[in-house]
């Protein structure tokens, strides 16, 4: 793909707990052609540890992030971009640098804070408040429960700014019965918000209503 051509989705994964979902959702924007640019959070390397007992390395990045994709590294080379978080001078900090948009995913509350309040402490804030001041589109897919009121007023404050508030909220009329197909919902999800096609989860349809009706009756 030509430099010229390049236009990715930027991808920050936040220091939630939620890292299957932020893998879901980068395989299936690999799935559909996409590129990616991605920035994993200091707090999010704790919990990619946590969560996969893998670690995440600036220096071997494309080792760490085949493992956790179950994808083979050199699939990775053309498609994916890695910014270590702390890089503020790196392309996504900058509105002339092209993109399609941006998903956090999982989003912490303290990145919901960040981006609300345009904070921009590392690459994944200062990435997030460029989509949103160019106007791109900005999925936020939040992993946190409860709720307080300040979270609740930030989260409205990015939806009145354009963004996409989506929790990580899976569905069960689709018939997950395991937890990567309940996974596999919520990244559909967050690619439904992005406009990217993929086929992770079985869409709700009218038939589908009236079979279960009648099995009932």
């Amino acid at each position: 793909m030509g430099e010229e051509q390049r236009e990715p989705w930027v991808v920050g994964v936040s220091g939630a707990s939620g890292t299957p979902y932020a893998a879901a959702t980068i395989n299936g924007l690999l799935d559909a052609g996409e590129s990616v640019d991605l920035v994993v959070s200091r707090a999010a390397r704790l919990t990619l540890i946590d969560e996969t007992g893998r670690p995440f390395r600036d220096a071997h990045w494309r080792e760490d992030l085949a493992a956790w994709l179950g994808r083979k590294e050199d699939a990775l080379d053309d498609a994916v971009r890695y910014h270590p978080a702390g890089d503020l001078a790196a392309g996504p900090s900058s509105g002339s640098y092209p993109a399609k948009g941006m998903i956090v995913v999982p989003a912490s509350t303290a990145a919901v804070a960040g981006i609300a309040l345009g904070l921009s402490k590392d690459l994944l804030q200062r990435a997030a408040s460029v989509t949103l001041k160019e106007r791109r589109r900005l999925v936020v897919c939040l992993r946190e429960t409860p709720l307080s009121g300040v979270t609740l007023r930030q989260l409205v404050a990015l939806h009145d700014e354009g963004a996409v508030v989506l929790p990580a909220s899976p569905g069960f009329y689709a018939g997950g019965s395991t937890a990567q197909e309940l996974v596999d919902f919520v990244a559909g999800r967050v690619l439904d918000a992005a406009g990217v096609p993929h086929g992770l989860y079985r869409r709700w349809s009218g038939e589908l209503g009236e079979a279960r009706v009648a099995r009932a009756e």
